[in-house]
């Protein structure tokens, strides 16, 4: 066992122990927290205790997977079997004021160094590729950009685009920007009650929030329940993170895009409706070495389970 696979092991038998009493959350979030590699692991950093989890190969070549607005480590689930068979380590940690993380008031895409170099040197890691989905796109973009020593590659799937990029702004982002400015407390409970819904056993309410008219067998059972897993570690115990991105949404980066020289890979489905290809189109335009790929007939949430393979490919140990 590698020094990074046994510290692991000795970190989540400590973690499962202290989650078996009483205190074990019920229902789908506690399912959402035992993950491929076991409890959930926490570090300790300037923005406050961080959770992620682990995917894949705990010996293989390293990613960060960062995941969208909402979410949580629960989504990097979907990449566990494809990255276990090509010899890639997924970590997927909580943003601050998700999950199991502490909340960072007044937190900003330029803050991502913060939080997720402390994930890196906590799993032993020198430098990794960062896949990230949506609305983790600014945080990708923001590490590659302040920490390119740290970066191996980025690839941003379904990636959200700052509002400037925007041809139209997004229905999805229009609300949920001005609910979180105007009314954060309404937001909140709305988000509560849909992490409710969806722990009581109906997938449908989240996956339809990614989806653009019927998914097709894309989205199986098994990947349904991981994404309204997913919806349910985020907001169903606290909903800071949640509040505070989509507060940002409407707003431009305070990231530097030319300043991303670590070749950047966009992946994006021709029928997203929560972030239109023109709007990926743009930002690949804003990049210095950027590549975009349009997935035809993919909506938000079937081009990330369609790109795995090929996002995956190109950390894959050997590759």
């Amino acid at each position: 066992m590698s020094d990074g696979a046994q510290r692991r092991a000795d970190r989540e038998r400590a973690a499962g122990s202290r989650a078996s009493g009483a205190d074990a959350p019920a229902g789908r979030d506690a399912d959402a927290s035992e993950t491929a590699g076991g409890r959930p692991l926490t570090v300790d950093t300037t923005a406050g205790p961080i959770a992620y989890a682990e995917y894949g190969d705990p010996d293989g070549a390293p990613v960060l997977f960062l995941h969208g607005t909402p979410g949580s480590r629960v989504l990097g689930r979907l990449y566990d079997d494809e990255a276990r068979r090509r010899g890639v380590r997924v970590l997927a940690p909580d943003r601050p004021g998700y999950g199991e993380s502490a909340p960072r008031p007044g937190r900003s895409p330029a803050d991502a160094p913060a939080f997720l170099i402390p994930v890196l040197d906590d799993a032993g890691v020198a430098a990794a590729g960062v896949i990230a989905f949506s609305g983790g796109a600014p945080y990708a973009l923001a590490m590659a950009a302040d920490r390119p020593d740290r970066v191996a590659g980025v690839d941003l799937v379904s990636g959200a685009a700052p509002a400037s990029l925007h041809e139209a702004t997004p229905a999805v982002e229009r609300l949920l920007g001005a609910t979180a400015r105007t009314t954060p407390r309404l937001l909140a409970g709305a988000l509560a009650a849909q992490a409710w819904i969806a722990d009581r056993g109906r997938p449908g309410i989240v996956v339809s929030q990614y989806t653009t008219g019927d998914p097709g067998d894309a989205v199986t059972d098994a990947v349904a329940d991981v994404v309204a897993r997913d919806f349910v570690a985020a907001v169903g115990r606290q909903r800071a993170g949640a509040v505070r991105e989509s507060r940002l949404m409407g707003a431009d980066w305070d990231v530097s895009l030319g300043g991303v020289s670590t070749p950047v890979s966009l992946h994006h489905g021709a029928d997203d409706a929560n972030v239109p290809v023109a709007s990926a189109r743009n930002l690949r335009d804003r990049l210095p070495e950027a590549d975009l790929t349009v997935q035809e007939g993919d909506d938000h949430l079937t081009a990330l389970l369609r790109s795995r393979a090929a996002v995956l490919d190109r950390y894959a140990e050997g590759a």
